[in-house]
């Protein structure tokens, strides 16, 4: 017999075949704002093809099916070989084609940070795994010219816009990847703990070789061509850089132990690895390896802000998509003032992170002998990490809610949101360490703070819903140690809302920075959405934040 037990109707349709930047009015704002009219037709272009049908079944296909070790080959030589998903190179393709590897220093085009950061983000919200390794290697170019003759050896492989999965000797390769290796068992973020140790030990006759013994707990995408290495000589830690194979073409001593079974990232591959006697560079000075490699982190947490941003973004999107086209008790819930309060306040936890994103991408496109460029980069970016990657997981977990039961099944697009969000506030320093080394950065450049207050001062003292809130920000400078640690988090919160709220009332409509002021700073917000005051116009901010 022909049993029809339903239809299937109230159904949403999943969202694709739409342009992640055309619909994204802020995000086009902010980068005509920083001159980048000359990438419109590029962003335009990479916009349709992430939102493609297409994209979206690799993506998905790439988190689906994980890498995987293969530590000998047939005949049993060790190659320690991490094997993709062809989808997983696929998106590796469309990053690297779309220059976001190196954008900001092989693109002299007038706009490209802002390109870079629109681009980068507009790709997390499609398959955030493959952002890790070109992020890092993105990290790695200011470090590297540290050393002029390998920099100009590398510089044409680092900026090359063609992807190269084989797994060859770098020299020959047409462009190359480059990761990192920091974190051990014992220390974690306490890296002055870390014994791996580094000897001199000249093979090939071109100085700076040393040999390489120990550990590392977290060695961030194995499958890089090289890494860059913190190990210990005896001046005290060192950076190094450590590639996959020797100068003479044979496999570097570098061991994969296993690779991490993540709870999240699952595209991209993080392992265990041991080095016996592994040949590496010395980059920098000898005893000088934290200052040196927190120089590539300064510019991975910036990705961070932006993988975060695109995180929140897609949640948003999805969410409101969702809403639109599934009713409830009689009509859409899109329609349902409670449902509308909770959209647009998502709304305007998305825009205030895409605004404080392209502010912050854009003192990094400075001269950093600017004071408030300065402040932007060593005490704005730690406190944006903190609260941005702190947000993104408390949206994403908002945007699974909005889709009921079926947002918490791992064939809906909210699951993997919500298992990607937490690694960007653990990867490159946690909560606690972002807040102390905002703090840190206050105290070691106190001008830089003062430049950040002056500037701040006009947006704020004008608006009596802001100026309490400023006015505490010159404690953080006379503060005792103890204070600012206890109250590391809290500042950072502090000064990044007050941030978010001037540029909402710079760059957004009154409907915007109002709500946003009016809740963020109001003593009875408490973080969850759908907190927005009665009178705030909810249609309007869904509206422009996805429009119809």
């Amino acid at each position: 017999m022909n049993w029809n037990t339903h239809d299937v109707t109230n159904v949403v349709s999943e969202l694709s075949d739409y342009n992640l930047y055309t619909s994204d009015i802020a995000l086009q704002e902010a980068v005509k704002r920083a001159g980048g009219d000359l990438h419109e037709a590029e962003l335009t272009d990479y916009g349709a093809r992430l939102g493609s049908a297409e994209s979206i079944a690799m993506a998905e296909a790439a988190n689906h099916c994980k890498p995987e070790l293969q530590t000998f080959d047939r005949q049993g030589r060790r190659i320690d070989r991490v094997q993709f998903h062809p989808s997983w190179h696929a998106m590796m393709t469309m990053l690297r084609e779309q220059n976001l590897v190196s954008q900001p220093f092989s693109d002299l085009r007038p706009g490209a940070w802002a390109a870079y950061a629109a681009g980068f983000s507009m790709h997390g919200q499609i398959e955030a795994g493959s952002q890790c390794p070109n992020s890092m290697t993105f990290a790695c170019i200011p470090v590297l010219k540290q050393d002029p003759e390998l920099f100009a050896r590398l510089a044409p492989k680092l900026y090359s816009r063609t992807y190269d999965a084989r797994d060859i000797p770098l020299e020959q390769k047409d462009s190359i990847l480059v990761g990192m290796g920091m974190t051990e068992k014992q220390g974690g973020s306490d890296v002055r703990t870390n014994t791996t140790q580094a000897v001199e030990h000249t093979v090939f006759g071109g100085g700076r070789e040393y040999a390489l013994v120990g550990h590392k707990w977290f060695f961030s995408a194995p499958m890089c061509d090289a890494h860059l290495v913190l190990a210990r000589t005896e001046s005290g830690p060192s950076c190094f850089f450590v590639p996959r194979y020797r100068p003479d073409g044979s496999k570097n001593a570098i061991h994969i132990q296993r690779l991490k079974d993540k709870v999240g990232n699952r595209s991209n591959a993080s392992s265990e690895v041991e080095f016996l006697g592994a040949w590496g560079r010395l980059i920098g000075e000898e005893g000088r390896g934290i200052p040196t490699i927190i120089e590539m982190a300064t510019y991975t947490r910036l990705n961070c802000v932006m993988g975060s941003t695109g995180g929140m973004r897609q949640a948003v999107v999805q969410a409101i998509h969702h809403a639109r086209g599934r009713s409830a008790f009689g009509k859409s819930l899109v329609q349902q003032p409670l449902m509308q309060n909770v959209l647009a306040d998502m709304a305007l936890e998305s825009e205030a992170a895409t605004q404080l994103m392209m502010r912050l991408t854009g003192a990094f496109a400075l001269a950093r002998e600017d004071a408030l460029q300065r402040a932007y980069q060593r005490i704005v970016t730690p406190a944006a990490k903190f609260w941005v990657a702190k947000r993104a997981i408390e949206l994403s977990a908002e945007a699974m809610e909005v889709f009921g039961g079926n947002g918490y099944m791992e064939e809906s697009p909210t699951g993997r949101l919500y298992r990607e969000a937490p690694v960007i506030s653990i990867w490159e320093g946690s909560g606690n360490v972002m807040a102390l080394d905002m703090m840190r950065a206050i105290r070691r450049e106190p001008d830089a703070m003062m430049a950040l207050i002056e500037d701040l001062r006009e947006g704020c003292l004008d608006d009596a819903r802001l100026r309490e809130h400023f006015d505490g920000l010159g404690a953080l400078l006379d503060a005792d140690d103890t204070t600012r640690e206890v109250l590391a988090r809290r500042e950072a919160q502090r000064l990044i809302l007050l941030i978010q709220a001037r540029l909402l009332k710079e760059h957004a409509p009154a409907c915007v920075s109002d709500a946003f002021i009016e809740s963020r700073f109001d003593a009875q917000w408490g973080r969850t959405f759908g907190m927005l005051p009665a009178n705030t116009l909810r249609e309007a901010i869904i509206e422009r934040s996805w429009p119809v």
